[in-house]
């Protein structure tokens, strides 16, 4: 069962990074006419993504529960985030349809619901590129432009009829970062007004590219990466491994976006969260005590990783301090590097050494991200007033 299991998901993953990158990179294209249908938004029954905060914290070894917490939440938080998730989906179509299922549900929920003691949290639905299209089996072939339309709608809809001022955070994932890559650079880099109202854009596994060790360039003009959990405006990126990256790795390496050109030496940004101006620094984790949507091809990827995670009574389950993190340049890679502490579990790299821990990029460091939000958005309010 495991060596299936390993082989189903190394074809699963095998072709993402041209499958990324011939259908996100195309840019926004025209506004999506759909409604837009929203996996997350204050309000809505059921909302994964507000399941409320309690958290068992463990010892690094993940075997040993300390205590539990009660985090508290703002009762109506002062600024908003704006999610979009990664390839999930085990539809069999190119690009998968509008309706809510367990894949979503489960990721919304690992990657996003925690920000929700910080700002209220709105997700939209969009028909990403399939994993059966990364099989190359799918039943019609992925429309390129789709994701990227989609998303643009969303976060126009978002801006016109619930954002009404509020400073917004950006958060993607894999997929989720590489059509925000396109959509940042199309609808907000350009435009004073709204920049003006970014905390932040949180692009994990996405492959950000600057303008060498400088922070800016690159994808966007005026939008640089963050260098403490003050500064406003700004990027936060990386792609996490424990093992020096492959020369084959699919992350850390520089890749234009399409219609674009690469700036003078080129890099791919890494923003250490646990120390943003930079060296090292120690990673707080947070994850869901509920196992992954069973059966999906995700938690077969999950399996791979070789850890067993607790699965508590409470939301989520905690650990502080179990990785230490640094940015680093391994075989031409740009990412960031963690090691395990005090007898946390060494995840194996799934589903091989080229994805790195691309599927902890998430959580490992959440607890640390997560406080970033919160301090973002308190500077964000002395600001404003």
């Amino acid at each position: 069962m495991i060596d299936r299991a390993l082989i189903s998901a190394r074809l699963v993953f095998a072709g993402l990074a041209t499958i990324l990158a011939v259908s996100l990179l195309a840019g926004p294209g025209a506004a999506s006419a759909h409604a837009t249908v929203w996996l997350c938004k204050p309000g809505a029954r059921p909302d994964p993504c507000a399941p409320g905060l309690s958290t068992t914290l463990y010892t690094p070894t993940l075997t040993q529960p300390l205590r539990i917490t009660h985090p508290k939440a703002s009762a109506n938080p002062p600024i908003d985030c704006f999610y979009v998730y990664p390839t999930v989906s085990d539809e069999k179509t190119g690009n998968s349809d509008l309706k809510i299922q367990s894949t979503e549900r489960s990721i919304a929920l690992y990657q996003a619901s925690r920000y929700s003691q910080y700002c209220k949290v709105y997700a939209p639905m969009y028909r990403q590129a399939t994993l059966a299209a990364l099989f190359g089996n799918s039943t019609t072939p992925p429309n390129p432009q789709l994701p990227a339309q989609d998303v643009t709608a969303a976060l126009e809809n978002y801006l016109k009829h619930y954002n009404h001022g509020r400073g917004f955070v950006l958060i993607g994932h894999s997929q989720g970062s590489f059509v925000l890559r396109s959509v940042i650079g199309k609808v907000i880099d350009p435009d004073p007004a709204l920049r003006r109202h970014l905390l932040s854009a949180i692009l994990m596994g996405g492959n950000v590219v600057v303008q060498g060790n400088s922070g800016v360039g690159g994808d966007f003009k005026h939008i640089p990466a963050c260098r403490s959990d003050t500064q406003l405006g700004c990027v936060i990126a990386f792609s996490t491994f424990d093992q020096p990256a492959p020369s084959n790795s699919f992350f850390g390496r520089p890749a234009a976006l399409a219609g674009e050109t690469l700036p003078p030496n080129p890099e791919v940004l890494c923003t250490n969260p646990a120390s943003l101006g930079g060296g090292a620094g120690l990673l707080d984790s947070i994850a869901p005590s509920a196992p992954f949507a069973p059966r999906s091809s995700l938690a077969a990827g999950i399996k791979l990783l070789n850890v067993s995670f607790p699965q508590p009574a409470t939301v989520y389950w905690a650990t502080d301090g179990a990785y230490s993190a640094k940015c680093v340049d391994s075989n031409g890679s740009h990412v960031l590097m963690i090691t395990a502490r005090n007898g946390a579990p060494t995840p194996t790299p799934s589903p091989n050494a080229q994805w790195g821990l691309h599927l902890l990029d998430a959580n490992v460091g959440l607890g640390n991200l997560v406080r970033i939000v919160g301090a973002e958005g308190r500077a964000y309010l002395k600001h404003t007033g």
